[in-house]
């Protein structure tokens, strides 16, 4: 790669989501009322795998669904003839579940943000909790991760990308200067 430094290795990576994915059953005391939501479309690749080892682990099968923010972004208007909505699928009850959502790379928060803002559409959570491969900082919200694979303080100049093979599998984690 010359314009990047590859951060994470497919090792790495999948070290990362599994040391998430023991974080997450310490901190819920296991998998009792817990769901996975995944950002379209990094988020959702990386909620499937952190459920599949969630159910290696636990020998219970967590949910899985996905959310696509596009419309309850705060620059939609601005973009709105551009960007192409997805679509959210979010195949069971959100009430009173123990929420994890879960992103590629937290940046802003803006997306974190809207995301929220689309899951309350779909019930009243007992609560979210936020996983992310990697914080990359600059917060623009008061928004903050509960569960980071790996932290990597950035300029606003580069750019993190999470790559994914053919499979939707985590590859590797690329700074790209």
């Amino acid at each position: 790669m010359a314009n990047g430094t590859v951060i994470l290795d497919t090792a790495g990576v999948k070290r990362a989501l599994t040391r998430i994915a023991h974080e997450i059953l310490e901190r819920n005391k296991g998998v009792d009322d817990l769901v996975l939501v995944g950002i379209r479309t990094g988020g959702v690749h990386l909620a499937r795998e952190i459920a599949a080892r969630l159910e290696e682990i636990e020998g219970v099968t967590v949910p899985v669904g996905e959310v696509d923010i596009t419309l309850y972004r705060d620059d939609f208007k601005g973009h709105a003839r551009h960007l192409p909505v997805g679509r959210t699928d979010i195949p069971f009850s959100l009430e009173n579940k123990r929420v994890v959502l879960v992103d590629d790379v937290l940046f802003t928060g803006r997306t974190i943000r809207a995301a929220m803002d689309a899951m309350m559409d779909h019930g009243r959570p007992a609560c979210i909790q936020l996983a992310v491969l990697v914080d990359r900082g600059h917060r623009e919200l008061p928004i903050r991760a509960d569960f980071v694979g790996r932290n990597v303080p950035t300029s606003l100049k580069e750019k993190i990308a999470v790559l994914f093979d053919a499979a939707s599998r985590p590859t590797d984690v690329v700074l790209e200067k």
